[in-house]
């Protein structure tokens, strides 16, 4: 009976839908009960509790309010069966996080206006360097910089691109417009056409997912060519 009631508590044979952080990857955080994000912090409940059940035992004591938790120190959630220190350690610390979160004001996100606006950016990351990379700005609809990632990075003359990286790494930051870029070490800030035929490759797949590639920026440490203004795109 024991053996049964130790399986019937643990998370693992839940249904993948009600396991917290199987839940968190396939619904959102939004939809995870603070039972829940409190049983993914502590990973584990205790023999007779699995760490929801546990987690709702915690925050109980609390008056299931996140600030009344957050004075309890490691000897308070130590007392509760399955709680050691290494545990109430991730509980506070995860609960001083977000006490730092909410006295921090919200960055501005930057918002490019231009090709010049880009292209100053681009280049403190680029512009300088000795072989060739291959990066990708991704904007949200206010054209406002989500992140700015290196997609690839080759040789003296040339870097190959995977087009399904930049697709992947724009929905799931929820992109949708992109800058593209890379630097040309030679100086000389001229399109190829090589440059050109992956411009466009890029472009007819974006249009599958309603995400517009605003520009395709070329860099030197000095330069920079901007296909959006020589009218290529």
């Amino acid at each position: 009976m024991e053996n049964y009631n130790q399986e019937k508590q643990s998370i693992k044979n839940w249904n993948e839908d009600d396991r917290p952080r199987e839940k968190l990857s396939l619904k959102g955080r939004s939809s995870l009960s603070d039972a829940e994000l409190l049983a993914i912090i502590m990973g584990s409940g205790n023999r007779e509790e699995s760490a929801v059940e546990l987690a709702k035992r915690i925050l109980n004591s609390a008056h299931n309010n996140w600030n009344e938790l957050a004075r309890y120190s490691i000897l308070d959630l130590c007392k509760f069966k399955g709680v050691g220190e290494a545990k109430a350690i991730s509980i506070i610390t995860a609960l001083e996080i977000g006490r730092r979160r909410t006295s921090q004001e919200v960055l501005d996100r930057v918002k490019i206006n231009s090709s010049n606006d880009a292209a100053q950016i681009l280049q403190q990351q680029i512009g300088d360097l000795p072989i060739e990379e291959f990066w990708v700005m991704f904007l949200n609809q206010g054209n406002k910089i989500i992140r700015t990632e290196q997609i690839s990075r080759g040789g003296i003359t040339q870097t190959s691109v995977d087009i399904r990286v930049i697709f992947k790494r724009s929905i799931e930051l929820m992109a949708t417009a992109l800058i593209l870029s890379h630097n040309h070490p030679s100086g000389n800030i001229i399109a190829s056409e090589a440059d050109k035929s992956l411009t466009k490759k890029i472009i007819e797949g974006a249009k599958y997912l309603d995400i517009q590639i605003l520009d395709h920026i070329i860099v030197s440490q000095k330069d920079y060519f901007s296909f959006a203004d020589e009218g290529l795109i």
